[in-house]
């Protein structure tokens, strides 16, 4: 999958990369790395950034004698480097940027997270870059996600990336360390993650890295799975972006293990229980089906069930056919009171419209 392809892509950028002097924020690499981000939008890809470096950015700032470093002296340091961080990307870049400071518990939550993946789409949708990080000033042992790599590669799921491209201080995968094993062979291709692609990889040889290729292979096989392409390339060579710029490989590549839409498909169909059941009259039929539309409360004719916002409802034509399965907007009492309007007319009901789509297509999937 080649970079005139992509649609939307998420960047992770590790803290060797921010802070390659474990303490404070560096512009030595984001430089080449903000270019990229900016020519990928004048090429219209949407982009979002996963940046660590905000316990480096704000290392400085706290004294801590303790090794390792304790919870509550990372969190210190998180909390005055997260701005840090934030405004050494801000200064790199022409247009806005937007802060979303993420724990698991936000991801596990549903309505969290249609409110996360409702919120970066508006971000997208408006031109501005999401900057996304762990929420390392609050997380706890049991809240932290672990490191920045598995957080890319959820929230490439989140937004259903086309690709997740890690940033590490390495060429990509070899067959062994090559900073011990010097005829170590690179790998410019994984077709699958086994076994034996995990014993390849080692720790975080750096003094502030939280991870390293095992983290960065978890992550890889959370996207593929999910039917996202992922590399990991060399983020401190300038040649890596020229690469993919050009459309040629660049570090290794792991291939998407299914079709984007069969892993969403998979999701909605057989882990979400439906909530409600919603008629549509026959122009959302045929919006739905012929259009790959959204659908809107103007064609929504009836609902039953008890459902809030998030749950799962199956969607039927006039006849009770079942047409689709998708993620509601509304709750069942919000709905019926707007089935059937515009959706213009929906915040003179309610006192506010929070989604224009009652069901967006990106979280609908058609049955028939």
């Amino acid at each position: 999958m080649a970079f005139a392809s992509w649609r939307r892509i998420v960047i992770k950028v590790g803290s060797a990369l921010i802070a390659p002097a474990a303490h404070g924020c560096s512009t030595r690499y984001l430089l080449t790395i903000a270019r990229f981000i900016a020519e990928c939008r004048l090429a219209g890809k949407e982009v979002v950034l996963v940046s660590s470096g905000s316990v480096a950015a704000g290392r400085n700032a706290i004294i801590a004698k303790q090794q390792p470093l304790p919870i509550n002296i990372k969190q210190a340091m998180a909390a005055v480097g997260q701005s840090r961080m934030m405004a050494c990307w801000s200064q790199l870049f022409d247009f806005d940027c937007a802060q979303i400071l993420l724990t698991h518990d936000d991801l596990q939550h549903r309505r969290r997270y249609l409110n996360i993946d409702n919120t970066l789409r508006t971000l997208l949708a408006n031109r501005v870059l999401p900057i996304v990080n762990e929420n390392d000033s609050v997380a706890t042992a049991e809240l932290k996600l672990g490191d920045n790599d598995n957080l890319a590669a959820l929230v490439a799921i989140v937004v259903d990336a086309d690709v997740l491209l890690i940033c590490s201080d390495i060429d990509g995968l070899y067959t062994a360390n090559p900073r011990l094993v010097p005829d170590a062979r690179h790998i410019s291709e994984v077709a699958a993650i086994t076994p034996a692609i995990y014993s390849m990889a080692g720790g975080s040889h750096h003094a502030i890295g939280t991870g390293g290729m095992l983290t960065k292979i978890q992550a890889a096989e959370k996207a593929t799975k999910a039917g996202i392409d992922t590399l990991i390339i060399n983020g401190q060579d300038p040649g890596s972006f020229e690469r993919l710029l050009a459309g040629t490989s660049a570090g290794t590549r792991f291939v998407r293990q299914q079709d984007r839409l069969s892993a969403k498909k998979h999701w909605l169909l057989n882990t979400l229980k439906q909530q409600g059941v919603v008629e549509i009259d026959t122009g959302a039929c045929t919006a739905l089906q012929q259009k790959g539309a959204s659908l809107l409360a103007s064609g929504i004719v009836s609902c039953t069930g008890s459902f809030d916002k998030g749950d799962a409802l199956l969607i039927t034509g006039p006849q009770q056919q079942p047409l689709a399965k998708g993620i509601s907007q509304y709750s069942s009492q919000e709905l019926s009171l707007i089935k059937g309007l515009h959706s213009k007319d929906i915040a003179a009901v309610l006192g506010c419209c929070p989604s224009e789509e009652v069901v967006h297509r990106n979280d609908l999937v058609l049955l028939c």
